[in-house]
């Protein structure tokens, strides 16, 4: 008969392997990826490296796990605020808050957008990109649905947006840099023009 875990057991491993998660994304929005090893994890969750392999693979299992937990956060914060409201509202809202998130984090935004990583994390940036692009995408259909917007290819500016703010950010949250002037009113600024809201 195969042993099964007690509800106790269950429970504790669990609590063993949120803890370990709540140690590693404490360590990237520290450190980076650069910092993020088996090793640093195990010493902020204060176990032994060998415990962190109970609950992950590997070090890539582990970096997926939490890039799918930090950026589902973050796309669901996006999301949120770019529910409601007419066109100008909903990416004024949407910008605002992927910008404003990633500049009070710079370390780990910097690590979610642009950080160099292995193959695993990068299939992941493009599922976080595609998220965001949708939630843009939603806002511009409302736009030329409702005539605020000219027509256009809504896939197309989405993705385009996406790709503008991602790469205006990666300057300011790198590292090597030291913050500038806020970014995010201008930012908001030039999604609403390319949009063409007058």
């Amino acid at each position: 008969m195969p042993y099964r875990r007690t509800t106790a057991v269950q429970a504790r491993l669990d609590a063993g392997r949120e803890k370990l998660f709540a140690s590693a994304i404490e360590v990237l929005s520290t450190q980076g990826y650069r910092g993020l090893s088996i090793a640093t994890v195990a010493a902020a969750a204060g176990v032994s490296a060998g415990s962190v392999y109970t609950h992950f693979e590997n070090k890539s299992d582990l970096v997926v796990a939490i890039f799918r937990e930090v950026s589902g956060r973050e796309v669901r914060a996006v999301a949120a605020a770019g529910s409601s409201g007419n066109v100008v509202e909903r990416v004024t809202a949407i910008v605002e808050t992927f910008a404003g998130r990633a500049m009070k984090n710079r370390t780990m935004a910097y690590a979610l957008l642009a950080e160099p990583v292995d193959p695993a994390v990068d299939a992941e940036r493009l599922v976080f990109r595609r998220s965001f692009t949708d939630a843009i995408a939603g806002a511009i259909s409302a736009g030329v649905a409702s005539g605020d917007l000219p027509e256009q290819n809504v896939d197309l500016a989405a993705a385009g947006l996406v790709g503008a703010v991602g790469e205006v950010l990666v300057g300011p949250l790198s590292p090597d840099r030291t913050p500038g002037p806020d970014v995010v009113p201008d930012l908001v600024a030039f999604a609403l023009r390319s949009l063409g809201v007058r």
